[in-house]
């Protein structure tokens, strides 16, 4: 069938990738064991880790909510390509050439997000060629008032849109690039004249993924003939979706993963301006309101882990302007705040400047210090409540006492709480007793606003792509439910044959064939992992190849298919440092070892039933199979 990619070559592809660099483009990971990375799962929303991804076999798996696949199903489900696209996206990243079956190349119908991601890019690559033309000189004096100069520009990609109907569209054209390709991806629009430019006379901002990837434009207005509104943006887009996209983003995501600080600014010259001061962790949504989409995005490149390890470690600065928009987007962002893990802050320069603006006024230190000097966002919110209120009366007490009160009831930290209960006693000036029963009051009157926690399924994981390599394609349920390793008991013995089974999926080459081979004639005491065991043996043919993983999965039941996914990425239960292999041999030796154990008990049972007179070729026969178990058993030992 032509257009269909060669299976070798998709074997190619995803044997030369390593999965932990293409997740980590998306979600923050940190080592989980021998071989192990875990982060904040990007299918649902969660507060403690329970994603993992495993490089040695390239696979993740979701201890939460039950996703698992490899790096094309990764792709697929976070940017919504097809299977092709991914593998395409992934050659393309290895440099390596694909080939279609029969000669053919790419179906026609394929490829359509990255031809949106290729225009974007071209477009890109025009509006800064033409940011040096005559024509763009409000654009660059725009830039110069604001304190940016040309690196400056070079370094966030800033562009012009000429002040024509068709410059893009025409240049674009030329590049091969149609009408409908254009259309989808927001560049152009349509009206009853015809299509034009969207952008024209303005200043332009790309907005890229973590990736580095423009999947729209930002366009400040310029021109006093300009009837548009000040910011214009691409609108929703199968590549551009403004609530799961923060700008600056790609510059940011490593020094946030870094120092465990993200700092949400308004504007793209607030973000420019930050940078360029040396707050490197500055993002800023793009022309919509800050919401949970967005706090999803920051909290799986935080790293945002609710435990009493690392609670509180992470911080989210939030700086508002002083005016009643700033004032609702503080309010908004409170009423969110209890979905980070993370410590949230405040920060709001005394004289009413924006970033952009203390910049320009007092330098880069200034902004520095504004960022440095944040306010817990429960004091900024407290306080905030408190200025509409004359303290100095009976009335006006009593009266921020019962509006500061929910504030400080929605405050989950025991020792915030606490805390925040003799602050507020302070500020208002009554008594911490008075404090403590207005805020269980408004803690009964008001229900839990503390997320659930339970899973966004959202789309399914499988796309209809008709190409199916090692069961990408096709249409599934996104979990399959069945058995979990979650659910095993913890004696010695189904831990040993669970750590066995880990072993010989996830490091074939360590164990060995041969002993990969005898693992399945194993006797199992735990009949879940008895199942497992004999997917393995049905499946040897593929022993040690980059699919090995998956062709078990596809030996066993349907129903135990996700507790294969969840032996494939479990840490290895083994001490840093210690030489793999000897442990994955070790561990599989074991479990055979313990096998020929309980077999020569067997024997040794019947070797004594037997009457050696009455039965002399039994008793004969009996002991030679005894020696032959104690020699395979010493052998083993030795190995």
């Amino acid at each position: 069938m032509a257009g269909l990619i060669r299976r070798s070559d998709i074997d190619e592809v995803r044997s030369r990738i390593n999965i932990a660099d293409v997740v980590g483009d998306y979600v923050t990971l940190k080592s989980a064991g021998v071989g192990s990375l875990k982060g904040l799962c990007p299918f649902h929303d969660e507060r403690s880790p329970s994603f993992h991804v495993r490089q040695q076999v390239g696979r993740y798996h979701c201890f939460g909510c039950g996703e698992d696949g490899d790096v094309f199903t990764f792709l697929q489900r976070m940017d919504h390509v097809t299977f092709s696209e991914a593998v395409e996206r992934m050659a393309a990243r290895a440099g390596i050439e694909l080939h279609y079956e029969d000669g053919g190349a790419a179906a026609p119908d394929r490829g359509n997000r990255a031809r949106l991601l290729a225009a974007n890019q071209a477009a890109a690559d025009f509006f800064v060629a033409q940011l040096s033309t005559p024509a763009a000189e409000p654009g660059r004096t725009f830039l110069g008032t604001r304190g940016f100069d040309a690196a400056a520009a070079a370094q966030f990609g800033i562009g012009f849109a000429p002040k024509s109907y068709d410059a893009l569209s025409s240049h674009l054209k030329t590049l091969g690039f149609t009408e409908e390709e254009m259309l989808a991806a927001g560049l152009i629009g349509e009206g009853d004249r015809g299509t034009y430019d969207r952008f024209r006379g303005r200043l332009v901002w790309p907005i890229r993924d973590t990736t580095g990837q423009t999947l729209g434009f930002g366009a400040r207005k310029l021109l006093d003939d300009d009837q548009g509104p000040k910011y214009l943006n691409t609108p929703e887009t199968p590549v551009y979706r403004k609530s799961q996209v923060l700008y600056g983003l790609d510059l940011a995501r490593r020094d946030i993963s870094r120092t465990k600080r993200v700092v949400v600014v308004e504007g793209y010259t607030d973000v420019m301006a930050c940078h360029l001061a040396g707050i490197t962790t500055a993002v800023a949504t793009c022309g919509t309101a800050f919401g949970v989409d967005h706090i999803k995005v920051i909290r799986r490149v935080l790293g945002d882990v609710d435990n009493s390890d690392s609670h509180g470690l992470g911080e989210v600065i939030f700086t508002f302007d002083p005016d009643e928009a700033g004032q609702k987007a503080a309010s908004r962002a409170f009423g969110e705040e209890q979905r980070f893990a993370a410590q949230t802050y405040v920060a709001v320069a005394p004289d009413g400047l924006d970033p952009c603006d203390l910049r320009l006024a007092k330098g880069d230190d200034a902004l520095r210090r504004l960022v440095g000097e944040r306010k817990p966002m429960f004091e900024f919110m407290i306080r905030r409540v408190l200025a509409a209120f004359d303290l100095e009366t009976v009335e006006g007490r009593v009266g921020a006492l019962r509006a500061a009160a929910p504030v400080v009831a929605g405050i989950r930290d025991p020792a915030l709480h606490t805390g925040y209960i003799r602050n507020l006693a302070g500020w208002v000036g009554v008594d911490p007793k008075e404090v403590v029963g207005a805020v269980a009051s408004a803690s009964r009157a008001k229900p839990s606003q503390q997320p659930t926690g339970r899973p966004d399924r959202g789309d399914s994981r499988w796309s209809d792509d008709p190409q199916d390599a090692s069961g990408e394609g096709g249409e599934g349920p996104t979990v399959k439910p069945g058995p979990s390793i979650t659910e095993l008991p913890t004696d010695p013995v189904t831990r040993l044959e669970r750590d066995a089974l880990m072993a010989v999926l996830q490091y074939p080459d360590a164990v060995g064939p041969e002993l990969g081979q005898r693992i399945g004639g194993v006797a199992f005491t735990n009949t879940t992992l008895a199942v497992v065991r004999d997917g393995i043996a049905a499946s040897m043919d593929a022993f040690t190849r980059p699919n090995w993983a998956d062709r078990v999965a596809e030996e066993v039941p349907s129903g135990f298919s996700t507790i294969v996914s969840q032996l494939v990425v479990a840490p290895i239960p083994d001490k840093a440092g210690r030489e793999l292999s000897i442990y994955c041999r070790g561990v599989v030796a074991s479990l055979i070892g313990r096998d020929l154990l309980a077999k020569k008990a067997e024997l040794l049972g019947r070797l004594q039933r037997t009457d050696s007179s009455a039965e002399p070729d039994r008793y004969r026969e009996l002991q030679r199979e005894l020696m032959g178990i104690e020699a395979e058993r010493r052998a083993l030992i030795g190995d």
